[in-house]
């Protein structure tokens, strides 16, 4: 096939557009995007000191890539590059992420659960089977990345989400009944470190490919527990769905933003952790889960 616009040869046809694309265009078409989703949530302003969460894997790789190729040059913006080590031998290789934020010229920091917890995910798993797995890995990962980068300074965590992932979260929330998540708008809260997603508008597919076409070494492998997440069977249904129907997934990510935008402001405060000393909501699902750990 020949790109729509320029008549080269395609590397990528958008089936929700109709369009072929070739290398240049779709680079530039996918870099248009993720930077009006920037302009549109207002997630990046002078003076930020960007913090991009990397698993290492495609979309933290693409997206450390694209703030550093968009924004590198900007002396009044700062990009490092943050990692948690789970704990799940033969998974993550700290090495090679490293390689990857060294590449761009970027700051490395990492930190694990054994080092903050006491423990990793593969004793969780060891201790209380892989069935719940990565609800409790979320939970952690989230509690200990956000005081890692609020103890570097970072005023924003920027997050490799896609579209598939935003779309996959509405589609679980509703399934689950989950109100509160659904509407629930991002404000700035004491202790929490604002998160950004310049992908959200950009499916997983697009994602791969830009990856494959900037970033060298990047980890492909999955996490071995997430075939028991709820996550995986949502993803199959939406995928199947989605192949009759090309426009869902978008759907899926604008009704979220669009419940998120009328539900108003909310102006419940966070309390502080009386263990952790985190801001929280609520418990401490963080400090739950260590105390079952410790039992």
């Amino acid at each position: 096939m020949k790109c729509s616009r320029c008549g080269r040869d395609a590397v990528l046809f958008q089936n929700y557009s109709g369009m072929h694309l070739c290398e240049s265009h779709f680079v530039a078409d996918f870099e248009a995007r993720a930077k009006k989703a920037i302009r549109q949530h207002g997630w990046i302003s002078q003076g930020d000191r960007i913090a991009v969460a990397m698993s290492g894997g495609k979309d933290s790789s693409a997206l450390l890539h694209f703030l550093t190729t968009t924004f590198g040059e900007r002396r009044d913006i700062t990009i490092s590059a943050v990692s948690i080590d789970e704990g799940i031998e033969g998974y993550r290789d700290m090495g090679a992420v490293k390689m990857i934020a060294e590449r761009y010229d970027v700051s490395f920091h990492q930190a694990s659960f054994k080092e903050a917890y006491g423990f990793t995910l593969d004793d969780i798993v060891e201790k209380q089977g892989d069935r719940i797995s990565c609800s409790r890995c979320g939970v952690l990962r989230r509690h200990l990345l956000n005081k890692t980068a609020r103890e570097l300074g970072a005023t924003k965590i920027a997050l490799g989400f896609n579209l598939d992932d935003e779309a996959q979260s509405t589609l679980m929330n509703t399934l689950r009944g989950d109100a509160e998540t659904l509407t629930h708008r991002q404000v700035p809260r004491e202790g929490f470190v604002p998160r950004i997603r310049p992908f959200v508008h950009l499916p997983e597919r697009e994602v791969a490919l830009y990856a494959f076409l900037n970033v060298e070494g990047f980890i492909e492998a999955g996490c071995p527990y997430s075939k028991n997440a709820l996550r995986a069977d949502v993803r199959e249904i939406l995928n199947i769905y989605n192949y009759r129907h090309p426009a869902t997934k978008y759907a899926l990510v604008n009704l979220g933003e669009e419940l998120k935008t009328n539900a108003g402001d909310n102006k419940t405060e966070p309390a502080v952790c009386p263990e952790c000393g985190e801001p929280v909501f609520g418990e401490c699902q963080a400090c739950r889960i260590v105390a079952e750990m410790r039992k």
